[in-house]
């Protein structure tokens, strides 16, 4: 942290507003969280930067313990630069773990509205629950953003964001998507402003922290480590601009044809978050490429959490019949495998793998290669706009070739999760259309109940840190009426 500073100006009398696209907070850590904003006057701007003057401006960020910032606790600068269009990523330190704080910038006379965030809890401590949203698939031309508006009423302690954060195609069905197909940085830079002009994803960003990971949309359609080599420029291009509009540590800022997004949180004894790159370093017979899975192989081994979860991009779970993809899991079958294997061998408490992609919602129970026991629960969020409004359809189950599919609904909207030491209870949110705006919100509720999964030989014993809860697992069962209602570890 910066350390205190002296109290910041007032504000001048506002001309051009430079904060149109919001805020956002991140990866957060027992001590801090990342800070973001970007200078746009004019998101729209065609070279790109927003309508920015072309020379650094700073910006000074506050962060506070109460909304009306009478107990600041960190004030520090910034120096935006047209180089990454004007963004900021402030890295303060030295909060106190598991706190809600609220924070803003001022920049050239303009104060930014004011967002919240909040802090990971120590290393081991006892956590009594934790709620989670997770969402993907936000096409801007297909609908409107009723899911995020929703889910920032929602008030989670955490949000996912498991790809396909922006589209690069430029269909509009809806609503204008804001320009042409992105090919090069200008054009990306103008996409991701374009979507985040958009009030209600911004009032989502404003809730809480977000750990966010790609999937394919964020450069090009069914892209693939295998494509490495073509159109280096437009790949370059579409991670800087991912990088700039993301609120992501500088340990992500891209190198080359590469960007870091594989990477671990800890949420005290309760759960650690494994959010995974299955797009980056696809190659052979691993999604994941064999540094990624080495290095959550090796966090499933030194996990103590109570629960171990996993947030990535593509169906995993097996299925049989219907639908089948190259772009999933299914596909790299070894790969698959190894990663199950992994947890059943490493004593893994309670695998949860949240899943984005599919654009239906999805509750699964993951099987062991032969079918013959459940090792693992699998809960996929619908899309937040892609595929228009949906058909509504939904089940209970997958029909006699796939029993383990507890749960479909093909409708618009995002995944809440609570969880507890000795349970974990989904809801799989929708809104009733996207196609116009205003749309009521309707949930489907998933109880789930606890019972111990752990397949195969006998997990050995570990060491529990303070809090741990014993072994259960928590499985989706049957679908009741509907109601309403850590510091990230450095891959190795």
């Amino acid at each position: 942290m910066s350390g205190l500073l002296p109290q910041l100006p007032a504000p001048q009398r506002r001309t051009t507003d430079p904060f149109t696209l919001g805020l956002a907070s991140g990866d957060p850590a027992p001590d801090g969280v990342v800070l973001w904003t970007r200078l746009a006057p004019r998101p729209g701007a065609e070279d790109g930067l927003g309508g920015m003057a072309g020379r650094p401006a700073v910006v000074d960020w506050e962060i506070a313990e109460d909304e009306r910032f009478t107990r600041v606790v960190g004030r520090g600068s910034e120096t935006a630069v047209p180089e990454l269009a004007y963004s900021v990523h402030a890295e303060p330190t030295g909060l106190r773990a598991g706190r809600e704080y609220f924070y803003r910038f001022r920049s050239d006379g303009h104060l930014s509205p004011v967002a919240r965030t909040r802090t990971a809890p120590t290393a081991g401590a006892a956590v009594p629950a934790l709620t989670v949203a997770a969402a993907s698939c936000a096409k801007f031309g297909a609908g409107h953003f009723t899911a995020y508006r929703a889910l920032a009423a929602d008030e989670p302690d955490l949000v996912l964001h498991l790809g396909d954060y922006i589209y690069e195609t430029d269909e509009g069905e809806v609503r204008d998507p804001g320009g042409p197909e992105p090919t090069d940085l200008a054009g990306y830079r103008r996409t991701h402003a374009h979507q985040k002009t958009d009030e209600d994803l911004q009032a989502a960003h404003a809730v809480g922290p977000w750990l966010v990971v790609w999937d394919d949309h964020e450069l090009v359609n069914n892209w693939a480590g295998g494509d490495r080599g073509r159109d280096p420029d437009r790949r370059r291009a579409a991670f800087q601009a991912y990088y700039e509009h993301m609120p992501l540590r500088r340990a992500s800022v891209p190198r080359g044809l590469d960007l870091q997004l594989y990477r671990r949180v800890h949420w005290g004894s309760l759960a650690s978050f494994h959010m995974l790159d299955t797009r980056q370093y696809r190659g052979g017979d691993s999604i994941t490429g064999a540094e990624q899975e080495r290095w959550l192989l090796d966090g499933f081994r030194s996990s103590t959490a109570g629960w171990d979860v996993l947030g990535q991009q593509v169906f995993f779970a097996q299925r049989s019949g219907g639908r089948k993809s190259g772009d999933s899991w299914a596909a790299y079958p070894r790969s698959w495998e190894r990663i199950v294997r992994g947890w059943t061998d490493a004593g893994v408490r309670n695998a949860v793998v949240l899943t984005g992609d599919e654009h239906v919602h999805h509750a699964n129970e993951i099987l062991t290669g032969d079918g013959a026991r459940p090792v693992g629960v699998e809960l996929v969020t619908t899309s937040v706009t892609s595929g228009g409004d949906g058909s509504g359809d939904g089940s209970d189950a997958g029909g006699g070739e796939n029993p383990h599919i507890r749960y479909r609904e093909d409708r618009r909207g995002y995944l809440l999760t609570r969880f507890e030491p000795t349970a974990l209870r989904a809801e799989f949110r929708v809104v009733e259309r996207v196609s116009s705006p205003g749309a009521a919100e309707v949930s489907r509720s998933r109880p789930a109940v606890p019972r111990d999964r752990r397949a195969g030989r006998p997990a050995r014993r570990r060491r529990s840190a303070p809090g741990t809860p014993p072994p259960n697992r928590a499985v989706p069962h049957r679908r009741p009426p509907a109601c309403s209602t850590g510091a990230p570890d450095a891959p190795r």
